[in-house]
């Protein structure tokens, strides 16, 4: 899945994301970061997507290309699409995930329960684990160890490849992604359907809309983010607005936007940037 192109967008935004209860600002929150330096940290998931929303329309009313760069996992593992959807490709999980995964102006989601009931859709237990909430439900092992029978690849093959990347079936504790991919497609979808035909979905549509959806992996510059911290310095705010710049002063995103030739890719997505670090810190 090789979609050639010399995009250099406008502009470029870099999304922190989190799958939290209740409003959170500052460490373990969602920040929105901008090539400009600049970055903002939402509450709320809803008030995250009337940002994005906001952004999205100026830069449509000015003419300008803009990347969204979002920190969770695009896709699941090859074959869950088709299990889960009856169809192959990652955008069918997208559009299933929209319409059942609710997410309130007070950041309360389902979840949680939602991930226990697409276990229960498919054979032996998981793939989902870890419930962080006092809920019990039968089909949501706490325990990785505990599943069995599911079927499905523990990671990615981009998630295989990138230093640090977790499993996306794990819903809590440390470095977890689970909850985020599920609230974070969620939130992505329903802004492709607030604006039909100008959002494209990299790697799994063509580039030609004049906005892209990649997902990134704000730990690609894990040194450089380090380097910048110290006293009173939010490390998620570092982290989008130096991969933000990083990215922006490229001269091209072609040679980042170049897959590997792999037909798992369709169902499971790519991580921009992957394998291209030396260039990324280039720009710093």
């Amino acid at each position: 899945m090789r979609h050639r192109t010399a995009l250099r967008p406008e502009r470029l935004a870099i999304l922190d994301w989190s799958a939290a209860n209740r409003p959170r600002q500052g460490k373990d929150s969602i920040w929105l970061g901008l090539s400009d330096g600049t970055a903002s940290n939402p509450r709320t998931r809803a008030l995250a997507f009337e940002a994005l929303a906001a952004l999205i329309e100026d830069s449509l009313t000015r003419g300008e290309t803009l990347l969204i760069g979002a920190d969770f996992p695009f896709g699941y593992p090859a074959g869950f699409a088709r299990a889960l959807t009856g169809r192959d490709g990652a955008l069918a999980v997208w559009g299933w995930l929209a319409a059942q995964l609710t997410d309130g102006a007070d950041n309360r989601s389902n979840r949680i329960e939602l991930a226990a009931r697409i276990n229960a859709m498919l054979p032996g237990l998981g793939p989902f684990w870890f419930n962080p909430t006092r809920q019990g439900f039968a089909a949501l092992p706490h325990k990785g160890s505990l599943r069995d029978g599911h079927g499905f690849p523990e990671h990615r093959l981009a998630d295989a490849t990138a230093k640090g990347a977790q499993s996306p079936w794990k819903l809590g504790g440390a470095g977890a992604v689970g909850s985020q991919a599920l609230t974070g497609i969620a939130m992505l979808e329903r802004l492709r359907q607030a604006f039909p035909g100008r959002i494209a979905v990299w790697p799994f549509e063509p580039q030609t809309a004049p906005v892209i959806l990649a997902e990134v992996f704000p730990s690609i510059l894990a040194p450089e983010v380090n380097a910048r911290l110290g006293p009173g310095v939010i490390k998620d705010q570092v982290q989008v607005t130096l991969l933000a710049r990083a990215l922006h002063a490229l001269p091209s995103l072609a040679p980042l936007l170049e897959t590997p030739d792999d037909p798992r890719i369709a169902d499971e997505g790519w991580i921009l940037g992957l394998g291209h670090e030396d260039s990324l810190r280039a720009g710093l």
